[in-house]
């Protein structure tokens, strides 16, 4: 075997419950390997996990997973499925004691396994090795290996240092973060000849040192795609959350030249959830960035093109053509549109909030955040889904949560399961008919006065950090005087635009199809739609419904 090029040996993690069987696969493995790949054994799914999760911290690559099929608590299945958002390149083999077909034919559904490996493998020399040479052999050749992370420099309260951190790790991108007051992090601002003054400082894999940059520049530097590779489409996808990604993998898969078109990162709000628990089959619950992550990887398996970084502020119909413009001026065109473009938070009027915002006030961001909080004082204003789960996520490592919501209950705005989850936790705290007046401080959050709506009394409480969620308006402004939307913004479709529409906007002689704005050709899905559930689960089904009409609205071209 060659010796991949990598200063730190690439792991090959076998777990199997039975310690006969895992020792001997650990032996037979090292024997061969040993010299060149590190053997981590486990004995259980979570133990496998837990090292899984240690490697990953540390930057070490994973080349193989190699798990047994029966095992209690967490199967081989559950284990790889669960491996592959931590290590998605590693190659994964599944082992059994006997030739169970329907286990091979899951586990090829549901984890895309390289190979299915039967017991006894009794010579190695015959049924093991091969089989484990050339998946070896097909992870280095793949050249998927991790690279050196992108550093960032910033100071704590710098709002622009949060906005880079969050476009990171939205965008799947893994990066180390320095405090410029570091030793580590003064080293390398003067190694790229910086100061403290301009911050961020990103330092990227190959050594580019970049003060302050744009999400452009930084897309174009860690690898991101921020140009669409041809100049027309089948179908154009605008906005990367549920809706949007449930477009580009069904569009993809079906055939379609399809091309995602995203301002920041895929997931949306959703990508920022700390916890989804009510998206259908994941009964332990799901994170949006994972959910995001594997959604990404699945358009992209398919054929679909995603783009970032790219604004979108003008569609046009040029015959038979949607011209879709970006901020730029440059273009695409496509035979259709489907319009995901999500929602984003609203701004809170608050005084003070504004001149803070990302020195200790935060719209969304729990996740890049969280470690921050800990054993801190934490203040949450909202009452709906996205402030719970936020709120019991940030419960796990701050000192105390304090959700402010101003109507008298949790009840007409959050899930049942939330509200429960909720009154568990010893440390959070829900102040109902409770509004935020003011938030004080000079370059960062220091207090907060709140006015309690029944008495009408105020108080200032200590406040260092403060996370926003106060509902979310569509990001449809673009589209005035294009799209018919209704008084809020959203976009108006289908059998819904019979009433919207003044006489003359509907120019053909069908009726529109469901998902179909007032334009021929272009449609809506998730959030941005009028009377739309605003949920993931129906955001994804819309994104494949509206390519079912797509396809009904090609066959009449």
């Amino acid at each position: 075997m060659t010796n991949p090029s990598t200063a730190v040996r690439p792991s090959i993690l076998t777990v199997d419950d039975d310690a006969g069987v895992s020792r001997a696969v650990a032996r037979d493995l090292r024997r061969r390997y040993g010299e060149t790949y590190r053997i981590v054994r486990a004995e259980s799914g979570d133990q496998a996990m837990d090292a899984l999760r240690e490697l990953k911290l540390r930057g070490d690559p994973v080349a193989i997973l190699l798990a047994d099929y029966r095992m209690p608590q967490m199967n081989g299945l559950e284990f790889l499925e669960a491996a592959m958002d931590l290590y998605p390149a590693a190659r994964r083999i599944l082992l059994t004691a006997y030739a169970d077909t329907g286990a091979a034919i899951e586990a090829i559904n549901i984890v895309d396994l390289d190979y299915y490996l039967l017991k006894p493998w009794d010579p190695p020399e015959e049924k093991l090795y091969p089989v484990i040479d050339a998946q070896l052999e097909s992870w280095t050749e793949a050249d998927l290996r991790p690279v050196t992370e992108t550093k960032v420099v910033g100071h704590r309260w710098s709002a622009r240092s949060s906005e880079v951190r969050e476009f990171l790790a939205r965008n799947q991108v893994p990066y180390r973060w320095y405090s410029s007051e570091t030793p580590e992090g003064v080293r390398l601002l003067e190694a790229a000849e910086a100061d403290a003054l301009n911050l961020p400082l990103v330092v990227t894999p190959d050594g580019t040192a970049m003060v302050a940059p744009t999400d452009g520049e930084l897309a174009a530097h860690v690898g991101l795609a921020t140009t669409p590779s041809a100049d027309f489409y089948d179908l154009v996808v605008i906005g990367g959350g549920p809706a949007g990604l449930g477009s580009a993998v069904y569009g993809a898969s079906e055939g379609l030249r399809t091309v995602l078109v995203e301002r920041t990162a895929t997931g949306g709000q959703a990508g920022q959830s700390s916890r989804i628990e009510n998206y259908l089959g994941f009964p332990d619950g799901v994170s949006g960035a994972q959910l995001t992550s594997r959604a990404h990887r699945q358009a992209v398996k398919f054929g679909a093109e995603l783009i970032t970084t790219r604004d979108v502020v003008g569609l046009e119909v040029n015959g038979s053509a949607r011209t879709v413009r970006f901020s730029d001026g440059a273009s695409i065109d496509a035979h259709t549109v489907i319009l995901a473009t999500g929602v984003d938070y609203r701004l809170h009027n608050a005084f003070g909030l504004d001149r803070l915002t990302g020195c200790g006030v935060y719209y969304g961001s729990a996740l890049t955040e969280a470690a921050n909080c800990a054993q801190q004082d934490v203040y949450i204003i909202g009452g709906a889904n996205s402030a719970g789960q936020a709120a019991v996520y940030l419960s796990r490592q701050a000192r105390s949560v304090t959700l402010l919501v101003r109507g008298k209950s949790l009840d007409d705005s959050m899930s049942y399961y939330l509200i429960q989850q909720i009154a568990a936790i010893e440390n959070i705290t829900v102040r109902t008919n409770t509004d935020l007046l003011e938030a004080h401080g000079d370059d960062h959050l220091e207090s907060l006065t709140l006015r309690d709506n029944v008495t009408g009394t105020s108080e200032t409480v200590d406040a260092g950090w403060l996370f926003v969620f106060i509902g979310a308006a569509p990001c449809t402004e673009w589209l005035d005087g294009v799209v018919v939307r209704d008084s809020h913004g959203f976009v108006v479709a289908g059998p819904d635009l019979a009433v919207a529409t003044t006489p003359g906007r509907w120019t053909l002689e069908r009726p529109p199809f469901h998902l179909e704005t007032s334009v021929p050709g272009v449609f809506v899905a998730g959030d941005a739609r009028a009377e739309s559930a605003k949920r993931v689960a129906s955001a994804v089904g819309e994104g494949a419904m509206a390519v079912m009409f797509v396809h009904r609205y090609l066959e009449g071209l």
